[in-house]
């Protein structure tokens, strides 16, 4: 039986769009060059600003389709080892946000947590988290420092800092060929 979260239910939103900021934040993170948290939030206020009506609804549930790309990946890879990717990721990003209070709320950890582990188990996070009503503004920062952590997460693990933007991008290419 098929679920509601089932990710053939779910609006992979626009991907393209989540992955210019997580990229653009990981390659400021490499090169040294971190903004300070007002400044990389009025860049982030004007680029959704940009996105026209229902345009952050769109990076939202894009955001979450690269969360579950991400974790499915990580899954596979885990598992080629023998490990659970619950087990390996989930508590190593649980303390990544724990140590960063001023973009992520303590309050907001535990519906990240269930995001990862929605898409770890396979199911859609976009669609899980709307069991629970709308995003609040609150889980806007943790949901992007999210999709970041696991991007750095799979480029540490392939030793390469633009393999979670390239696997992405060629997902997307090979999307729009077929």
């Amino acid at each position: 039986m098929s679920s509601p979260c089932d990710p053939q239910h779910a609006p992979a939103g626009d991907v393209g769009a989540a992955l210019m900021m997580i990229d653009s934040r990981l390659k400021a993170i490499y090169n040294g060059k971190a903004q300070t948290d007002a400044e990389q939030q009025a860049l982030t206020d004007q680029f959704a600003a940009s996105l026209g009506p229902g345009g952050v609804d769109d990076m939202l549930d894009g955001a979450c389709t690269l969360i579950y790309m991400f974790m499915q990946w990580l899954r596979m890879a885990y598992e080629d080892h023998g490990k659970d990717v619950i087990e390996y990721v989930v508590p190593n990003l649980v303390a990544s946000m724990r140590m960063m209070p001023r973009s992520v709320r303590p309050e907001a950890i535990p519906m990240m947590a269930g995001l990862l582990v929605a898409a770890g188990t396979g199911l859609s996070p976009s669609l899980w988290r709307k069991q629970y009503g709308y995003w609040s503004e609150d889980e806007m920062n943790p949901l992007e420092a999210t999709a970041f952590l696991l991007a750095e997460h799979v480029n540490r693990l392939t030793d390469d800092r633009d393999f979670a933007t390239r696997m992405i991008t060629e997902a997307l290419a090979g999307v729009e060929e077929g």
